[in-house]
């Protein structure tokens, strides 16, 4: 449940963060780029402390059985179907969260043009820097929409090619599967979910505070 909340919640997000940028509601963009930023720090915790397919030990494989994945893609007989990410899936993930990363973090140094709008945390660094960061922050935002793009068309793939039901699996949580394919799979505590949601709300308000106390 938590990785599915998280799935939905962030192109909504990104949504508003988009929306409030070109409207010129800057409050509101900050808001949803701090709620960006406690989903991503989540799933970072998530992926080290979650349930089995949510752990970046999971899915994050090596390259050469990425390429592996990929060619058996191209054969009739198809590829083994995967409780959680499959190989290609699982870097698309890692990249995703990366840029939603570097977007976040940016911003939070970010200073406008004239200097009266800027991050939280644009006092540590220099006007120059902060002009910087801001550049990379629009340009990380156009990296995101082709990494969405991307992702969207895959799912296309899988969907209408593969006959994979992706869409209602990040629903519901439900994938048909050989009888033997869940064995291993370990469910997290809810309280360790509960603890995650807190340092990562924790960490994003002392953030949004300046890093003052």
């Amino acid at each position: 449940m938590p990785t599915r909340l998280g799935h939905w919640l962030l192109p909504l997000l990104v949504g508003v963060s988009w929306a409030t940028a070109e409207w010129g509601l800057l409050d509101w963009h900050r808001r949803s780029g701090y709620a960006i930023l406690t989903v991503v720090l989540f799933r970072v915790f998530w992926g080290f402390f979650g349930s089995t397919t949510a752990r970046f030990s999971d899915f994050v494989r090596r390259p050469s059985v990425v390429l592996s994945y990929a060619r058996s893609l191209r054969e009739r007989a198809g590829h083994a179907l995967v409780i959680g990410h499959n190989p290609m899936g699982g870097w698309s993930v890692l990249a995703l969260l990366t840029v939603l990363l570097v977007q976040t973090i940016t911003g939070l140094f970010s200073v406008d043009t004239d200097g009266l709008e800027s991050g939280p945390l644009s006092y540590l660094i220099s006007f120059r820097s902060g002009r910087l960061l801001a550049e990379i922050h629009e340009i990380s935002f156009n990296v995101l929409i082709g990494l969405v793009l991307l992702h969207l068309a895959a799912v296309a793939y899988y969907t209408l090619i593969r006959r994979e039901a992706l869409i209602p699996a990040m629903l519901n949580g439900r994938k048909s599967l050989p009888p033997d394919a869940t064995q291993g799979l370990r469910f997290a505590s809810p309280w360790r979910a509960l603890v995650g949601i807190i340092i990562a709300v924790l960490v994003v308000l002392l953030i949004a505070r300046g890093l003052r106390f």
